[in-house]
């Protein structure tokens, strides 16, 4: 019986066409964005930096995402938690240090916002704002222009369940629908609008909302990194075969409260939380690796201590380098080539 589940295992990723060098690439950025959350929440805690939003418990569906995605020609639409996702596509920890210290050479916004307001026009990760769900419609946009332009790349963009109550949410899925448009819609549902549980702010499945608007609705374990990665796959294969949009909903769980200045413990049980850290998708992905014998612990320590020595520069850096100047805050708000009478 053991020698079949075995063999069923070692197929797994292979069958999804993952190198084993993939799958432990997939699970070291999943550590990353990990050990990046829990630093920027001792910072927070030791007064260094003044906000932190936590995404502890989403990252093995982020990264799977992203894997599953073309990282060179994609646009990406992340939200607030995706640390993990963004760290996939090519950021680095210096640059989210920089954000969340608000430095000058912060790439997402020169240090003007909040920290989880990605951008990075180096990545193709679209610049968000502070109002939630506002991304979805600007991802059928680069959807329509991939459509318009005849190009092969996707637009995805990820958002919380509670989001999927918004307007922007509804009127972008009729719009990517009707269009049939090239955008991969990704629902992290972590059970929790802040303090709100799902059963009081949803009447049914994020993923049936689809049926509505004409194109696919799927719901996946979000503990599940390789399912994650098939379905957004052939999400993507429909988009850029012109098949249309798919709406994707990732049931996961916030481990951690919702950000800084909040007491999760005021809405949610102790108990509530310790049993769904027993589901937590990146220790179920090394238990799977370890039972192929493509990791260790030998190699969890080396990893530990090299993410360690990352965050200690990528810290050092930031908390030196300078803040944005006052006259900065006029920078990229207007054209100033209209101003000085250019094109």
């Amino acid at each position: 019986m053991e020698s079949q589940g075995t063999v069923e295992t070692v197929n797994r990723h292979k069958q999804l066409g993952l190198t084993d060098g993939q799958v432990i690439d997939m699970y070291r950025f999943m550590q990353l964005g990990r050990k990046y959350d829990e630093r920027s929440l001792l910072l927070q805690r030791a007064g260094k930096i003044n906000f932190h939003v936590s995404g502890i418990g989403q990252e093995a569906a982020q990264v799977a995402a992203a894997f599953a995605l073309d990282r060179e020609n994609d646009f990406f639409l992340p939200y607030y938690r995706d640390y993990a996702f963004v760290l996939s596509v090519g950021m680095t920890t210096r640059e989210l240090m920089l954000s969340v210290f608000a430095k000058a050479e912060d790439p997402n916004s020169g240090g003007r916002q909040m920290p989880g307001h990605f951008g990075s026009k180096r990545l193709r990760i679209v610049t968000g704002s502070s109002p939630v769900t506002t991304q979805v419609p600007h991802a059928a946009g680069f959807a329509l222009a991939a459509k318009m332009q005849k190009k092969k790349f996707v637009s995805f963009v990820t958002f919380g369940e509670g989001s999927s109550n918004q307007g922007d949410f509804h009127e972008a899925c009729n719009f990517a629908g009707v269009n049939k448009l090239p955008v991969i819609i990704f629902c992290q549902n972590n059970q929790y609008a802040i303090s709100i549980p799902a059963h009081k702010q949803l009447g049914g499945k994020v993923s049936d909302r689809a049926l509505g608007y004409g194109f696919p609705g799927i719901r996946v374990d979000g503990n599940d990194p390789l399912e994650v990665y098939r379905v957004v796959k052939e999400a993507r294969e429909r988009a850029v075969a012109g098949e249309g949009p798919t709406l994707i909903e990732a049931m996961m769980y916030r481990l951690s409260p919702h950000s800084t200045s909040d007491n999760d413990l005021a809405y949610r049980t102790q108990e509530e939380v310790d049993a769904n850290w027993k589901k937590d998708g990146i220790a179920a992905f090394r238990t799977y690796l370890t039972g192929l014998g493509l990791w260790s612990d030998e190699q969890e320590r080396d990893l530990a201590a090299e993410y360690n020595l990352e965050l200690k520069e990528a810290i050092t850096y930031a908390e030196n380098a300078p803040f944005p100047k006052p006259e900065d805050t006029l920078l990229h708000v207007y054209d100033e080539s209209g101003l000085k009478g250019g094109a």
